[in-house]
């Protein structure tokens, strides 16, 4: 009976944040194929998400950053600010370039390409729950690069665009007006239409309609799997 709990307790929980059921299932399919792992929680927004984590203390939380009510990078640091037990993986389609510096920034110990799962999830899952950090060859080539001054200048087009500002570019895109996205994001319309001022500035873009287009395309490009 003690060796049964001894067994129980080396066994790493894991909760899955993802708005797609599917997606879900598989991923939960891969992780308790593996010998030491299981999925205990599942959710499919950063809300259900922070409830769960908050309910069951996962091990390990593997986060998708497009979920329908919260950006997955703001959803990073709320679990990394109430819950830091548990360790935050993001799993996600978009770009690493763009987006991998941005969660381990947030908190987050590892990125992994959605197209690259079924080959480097359960290392990533490994390697964070044991202390330590999962990115890429090429994004760890990247951050050295800017560490040692190779590549320190000053940054420019989207990766001068803060996280906030990535999010609300991200809901322009997809249509949403100015008083919904101020609404979702709990912030006054006029701090809505100041990001997209600076927004403009950093993209170098004078007209809001061109703003709109490039934002729309770039959703667009982002959702290309």
């Amino acid at each position: 009976m003690q060796r049964s709990r001894t067994s129980e307790k080396s066994v790493k929980r894991l909760v899955l944040i993802d708005d797609h059921p599917i997606m879900r299932h598989g991923l939960a399919q891969l992780v308790r194929a593996e010998d030491g792992l299981d999925v205990v929680g599942e959710a499919g927004s950063a809300r259900e998400g922070l409830e769960v984590v908050g309910r069951l203390k996962p091990d390990l939380a593997v986060i998708d950053l497009t979920l329908p009510d919260k950006n997955g990078l703001e959803l990073v640091k709320d679990i990394r600010a109430l819950h830091p037990t548990t360790q935050c993986l993001v799993l996600s389609m978009h770009d690493e370039t763009l987006y991998g510096e941005r969660a381990l920034r947030a908190g987050a110990r590892g990125y992994v390409m959605k197209e690259e799962a079924a080959d480097n999830l359960v290392t990533a899952i490994h390697k964070v729950i044991s202390g330590g950090l999962y990115i890429s060859e090429s994004l760890n080539a990247r951050m050295l690069e800017q560490v040692t001054g190779s590549s320190r200048s000053k940054a420019t087009g989207m990766d001068a665009l803060t996280d906030r500002e990535l999010e609300i570019l991200a809901l322009i895109g997809k249509g949403v007006a100015t008083k919904v996205i101020a609404a979702q994001l709990s912030i006054s319309a006029r701090t809505v239409e100041a990001h997209r001022a600076h927004i403009k500035e950093k993209l170098s873009m004078t007209d809001g309609s061109a703003l709109v287009r490039y934002a729309v395309q770039w959703v667009e490009n982002q959702t290309k799997v």
